[in-house]
């Protein structure tokens, strides 16, 4: 019922900026979100919290980025971005959007988690 799709992956060079967008559209439900989210992926099934923020403001970083990242969100459209400034080659991943949230498909709500698809990013010396 929501779909998510993350944009700005490839490659980037060591010392360079990175900027993620995830885009999010609804069909057949209402939905109110909470939480967007950005994971990274090194091993399948394996996803390490990069960084959150919720509707309160609330923001959230990884140990491994902080002070380099900056979540972002865009309140006159569903979308959110990540922003990753001197980038290091152990950010090399596979990155992935989430959103959380409420939503109502006619039987009552129910708390919901969807994830986009993936997106890899590699970091270059």
């Amino acid at each position: 019922q929501v779909q998510l799709v993350e944009s700005g992956g490839g490659l980037v060079q060591a010392g360079g900026s990175l900027q993620l967008s995830c885009g999010w559209s609804v069909s057949g439900a209402t939905f109110n979100i909470d939480t967007m989210s950005w994971y990274r992926e090194n091993l399948p099934n394996q996803r390490e919290l990069v960084a959150s923020l919720d509707i309160r403001g609330m923001e959230k970083y990884a140990e491994a980025v902080k002070g380099r990242a900056t979540i972002s969100r865009d309140n006159t459209m569903n979308r959110f971005y990540l922003q990753i400034h001197n980038m290091k080659l152990v950010d090399t991943d596979e990155y992935l959007c989430k959103v959380d949230g409420v939503e109502d498909m006619g039987q009552g709500p129910r708390s919901v988690g969807y994830w986009g698809q993936g997106t890899q990013v590699t970091v270059s010396s």
